[in-house]
């Protein structure tokens, strides 16, 4: 039986509805604390359960949260908004990109992954079992040390290559997933390397059709997607909203290309909403409710003209592929 693996606990894949499949709620990235750049922390709780609420008066139901290990997860207070909420939120176990690794380790993760200073020395002392292990224990009993368990396991690559501590962390992400049967994540930057990752994924033997990729949106490249399709992967277009990356014209018409190609059910939709301008209770952003109450419709439309039922595409994009994708494989 297929289930999803919530904060609060496993649920029927069928309980997923409407999702958004790529956020940050609260979160405090060491690497970007340190540089002062204050607009990529999300440090309120408060603030942040406001636009959850927004989300869930539009009608949205769940949430995957994709703040890993080395981006400042406060998993306690995620999920505090979830029970608070009623919304359903997907937490992740694993890692990010490299370049966050130069920052300091938080005082309470040194118990548990030990007396490192930096991420950096952390994933490079530790073997691709070692480091899986730890990925595993995240799914299996709690994120940091917590009673609440990852839902997904992930990995990221910077732009335009991999580095060897990237490849490590890929690697022990593809064990932890034959381990615990996690769906697995991707961060690709700027959509970037997905191909090179799918390459180093079917060496450990990974099934793409358990994967989601990130940020597909970000290399508005039509061959680029359907190569990635071809894999039998999820593609996840998560910069929805973010018009200084593209206008909507262009990602909509990305995704009915997809659709057209007959890949409408590997698609998936989300904001990966992570600075305070983003948000509507921190900075008036166009915030959590953005893509379920104003860019659903628009895309609706444009479907429509272009002859295609759009509201069977938004129930593909938020409901059945999430459900799909988020499933473990048991």
């Amino acid at each position: 039986m297929s289930f999803v693996r919530t904060l609060r606990g496993d649920i029927l894949k069928e309980q997923l509805g409407f999702t958004y499949s790529h956020e940050h709620i609260v979160c405090r990235p060491a690497f970007w604390a340190e540089r002062g750049e204050d607009d990529l922390l999300l440090d309120d709780k408060e603030k942040s359960k406001l636009d959850v609420l927004d989300f869930k008066r539009h009608g949205g139901q769940t949430i995957i949260d994709a703040t890993a290990v080395d981006y400042g997860r406060d998993v306690d207070a995620v999920y505090a908004i979830m029970e608070e909420t009623g919304v359903q939120i997907v937490g992740t176990a694993g890692f990010n990109k490299s370049f966050l690794w130069n920052a300091k380790v938080k005082e309470e993760l040194k118990p548990i992954i030990g007396n490192y200073n930096t991420y950096y020395e952390w994933i490079d002392a530790k073997s691709i079992n070692e480091l899986a292990d730890f990925v595993i224990r995240e799914v299996e009993e709690g994120l940091e040390g917590t009673p609440f368990k990852g839902g997904q396991v992930k990995f990221g690559t910077g732009y335009n290559r991999i580095t060897p501590l990237e490849e490590k962390t890929l690697r022990a992400i593809a064990r932890a997933h034959h381990e615990t049967k996690a769906p697995v994540h991707s961060h690709t930057e700027v959509g970037t390397m997905g191909l090179e990752q799918i390459e180093l994924l079917r060496s450990e033997d990974v099934n793409l059709a358990y994967v989601s990729f990130g940020h597909m949106d970000r290399n508005p490249d039509p061959y680029y997607h359907e190569q990635m399709a071809k894999t039998g992967a999820y593609l996840c277009f998560d910069g929805i909203a973010k018009i200084k990356y593209a206008p909507e014209s262009t990602r909509i018409h990305l995704l009915l290309e997809l659709v057209r190609k007959g890949y409408e059910n590997q698609i998936l939709i989300s904001g990966d909403t992570a600075r305070k301008t983003y948000y509507k209770h921190y900075d008036y952003g166009l915030g959590l409710e953005y893509i379920i109450a104003k860019w659903v419709p628009r895309f609706i439309d444009e479907a429509h003209k272009a002859g295609f039922d759009g509201d069977k595409l938004v129930e593909k994009f938020f409901v059945t592929n999430p459900a799909n994708c988020f499933a473990f494989k048991r």
